[in-house]
Order: structure tokens, then sequence, then C-alpha cells
């Protein structure tokens, strides 16, 4: 199973959402696209909270020096991102793949991050709980349904909101995987305990 996490903007919670299913399925992770940070990037972070010894963590296909949109890092950079060089990493693991911000964050003049997307991925998408967050959820998941992607999930991120997930739920019928909590910190133990909570509905994607 190849699944790739989105969220519905920047540091919604994307990478913890990944070491979840990551530890889960104690699958292999990548990210195509890392753009600044790259001695504590996300890859890192997900290595460091991911406890099971079977996970291999794949080369980034680019690794930008400047923490800003790809198409702007690549160009300070002096390069541009060509969809072509980024290979998917071969494995008989399962695979999750993490976006870089958003659907629509642009890669070069042409491309956004949904582009990435192929059409075995399950895709699930991180919503984070704020004010203007179900504006965001639902137009996240409207430009991938108009592009024909499949939405296989979606996982909540912040402490519950009964009004903001019921809504999103009734009104796009996605499968709801589970819910990340405000916690005062996340260590690999953590990790863990979501882990086995979301792993039954992971498999059944």
């Amino acid at each position: 199973m190849k699944i790739f996490i989105t969220g519905i903007g920047t540091d919604v919670g994307k990478t913890v959402a990944s070491a979840i299913v990551t530890q889960a399925l104690k699958a292999d992770y990548w990210k195509p696209i890392q753009a600044g940070d790259l001695d504590h990037s996300d890859s890192h972070k997900v290595k460091t909270l991911v406890s099971n010894d079977q996970s291999v963590f794949h080369k980034n296909a680019y690794a930008l020096h400047t923490p800003a949109s790809p198409h702007l890092a690549a160009a300070i950079d002096g390069i541009t991102i060509d969809l072509k060089q980024i290979q998917e990493p071969q494995t008989d693991n399962h695979l999750v793949i993490e976006g870089a911000g958003g659907v629509l964050v642009p890669l070069n003049d042409a491309d956004c991050v949904v582009d990435l997307i192929q059409k075995d991925y399950k895709v699930i998408v991180v919503s984070r709980h704020y004010l203007g967050s179900i504006n965001h959820t639902l137009l996240t998941l409207e430009a991938l349904q108009n592009r024909n992607i499949k939405v296989a999930g979606i996982i909540f991120s912040g402490d519950e909101n009964q009004a903001t997930e019921t809504i999103i739920l009734h009104k796009t019928g996605i499968h709801c995987i589970g819910r990340i909590d405000n916690e005062p910190y996340f260590d690999a133990n953590v990790i863990g305990y979501y882990a086995d909570k979301f792993r039954e509905n992971l498999l059944s994607l």
C-alpha cells in the first residue's frame, strides 16, 4: 500500500501524522521534496519518532536550502523542480509519502504538489482545527476530487471539535481515520500510542 499524506496547509500536523502512519504499518517513509531545515528535516523528525526496526527512510528527490514554497526555494538554489526526476523508491514494504504544504503549493511554473500523487496512491488529508479550517478542508477535498483523486481518509489534528468534524464528515462522506490531540509533546511512545489506535482503520483503506 502506498499512502500519500497531504494537509490543508502548512504546519497542520502532516509530519506527526506521517510518523504515526509509518509506525502503524511499519512502512517505509519518503518525502520527495524538502524545503529548508535540511539538518532537522521532516525525514529526520519522522525517523526519531518511529520505533520499529523495519521502516526504511528514503532520500529526498529534492533537498532545497530555503524554507519557502518549493518553486521559490528551488529558484534560489538555481534549479527547477522536474517531476520526471522524482523517482519513487522501490520497496516491497508499505510506503508513506509526505507532501509539502497543501495540494496546490507550486513546485514550478506548471506543477503543484497534487501532481506528485499517482493513481495507485491512497490519499490521507490532515486537517488541523482552527478558525477557517472547515473552509480550507473542504477546498482541499474539492480540489482533489476535481482531479479525480479519491481521498481514502482524513486525520483531524487538535483537540476534539465535534461541530467542525461532524460537518466536514457529513458534507464529504470521507472516512475518519482518527484524531491527534494537542499533546504536550510527541515522542516515540506517543507516536506508538496513536499508531496502535489508528492501525485497524489504516489497514482497512
